[in-house]
């Protein structure tokens, strides 16, 4: 069933204290007060240098003839439904990340001129479960990969319950529409994860930028299949439940790995 975003007036903003919402703390009015952020509001988060800007999606603008991803590369123009829970948590991503945004764009555009606009390779469609559902995740501690491997969930959340803590293992919702899924209190989220491996004097600003790097230069996402689910709602604080090692062996989100799945290698980031 399509997921249906609560009204405004609607949204328990308790969910707005809780990760993954909590970590954008910096655009909270846009996502609390009463009234939606307009088009202008968004564009003047832009820095003066950046080439794109938001368009409210009219049907003067989409009588350009352009796909979606082609408007942005060719005119800058990001087309952005007004009062759109969908739409407003895309804008955020692209303020946040948009080196991540503008390497996905690209990569879009390339296959668009060879696919044409009507039918989708696969990195097309690795490209877009990325922008919906992705999470960017740093692992500092190999072994942690081995009950991820396994989908040893219990394991990965509970048994290595300190590891998300400490920060061995750290995760960065890149997915609007995971943003939006959050809206609903509780909801168990799962996420399609690209994984970098980093050592301790990495931040996650360079995973970010090593990310960017790899979509760019086309490393990454060619194949739906390089992405790792991971059920964010195992994650320590991301639901109210799994304080409880009971959520861990039960819990919907966690589901077996299918036979004959194998993941790639986690990305080694270096340090330049």
């Amino acid at each position: 069933m399509r997921y249906r975003a609560p009204a405004r007036d609607a949204v328990d903003t308790a969910v707005f204290a809780q990760p993954p919402l909590s970590f954008w703390q910096t655009y909270l009015p846009w996502l609390k007060d009463a009234a939606w952020p307009s088009v202008e509001q968004l564009n003047s988060a832009w820095p003066e240098a950046a080439p794109e800007r938001f368009a409210a999606q009219t049907r003067e603008l989409l009588d350009d003839d352009l796909h979606y991803e082609q408007r942005i590369a060719e005119r800058g123009l990001i087309a952005t439904r007004e009062a759109n829970w969908h739409d407003l948590f895309n804008a955020l991503i692209w303020l946040r990340y948009p080196a991540i945004k503008r390497a996905l764009n690209a990569q879009q555009v390339t296959e668009i001129a060879v696919m044409g606009a009507k039918q989708r390779s696969r990195p097309q469609c690795a490209l877009t479960h990325f922008d919906e559902a992705g999470v960017v995740v740093m692992v500092r501690d190999p072994e942690l990969l081995a009950d991820w491997d396994a989908h040893d969930w219990h394991g990965l959340f509970w048994r290595q319950r300190n590891a998300w803590k400490d920060g061995r293992i750290e995760a960065i919702v890149f997915g609007h529409a995971l943003l939006e899924h959050a809206l609903t209190p509780d909801k168990l989220l799962v996420g399609k994860a690209l994984v970098f491996t980093a050592a301790s004097g990495h931040t996650l600003k360079d995973v970010v930028a090593a990310c960017a790097e790899g979509i760019a230069s086309g490393e990454l996402l060619r194949d739906p299949l390089e992405l790792r689910p991971l059920p964010l709602s195992g994650i320590p604080g991301w639901h109210s439940d799994n304080a409880n090692e009971v959520f861990h062996r039960t819990a919907d989100c966690y589901q077996p790995k299918r036979e004959g799945r194998r993941y790639p290698q986690p990305v080694r980031v270096n340090l330049s």
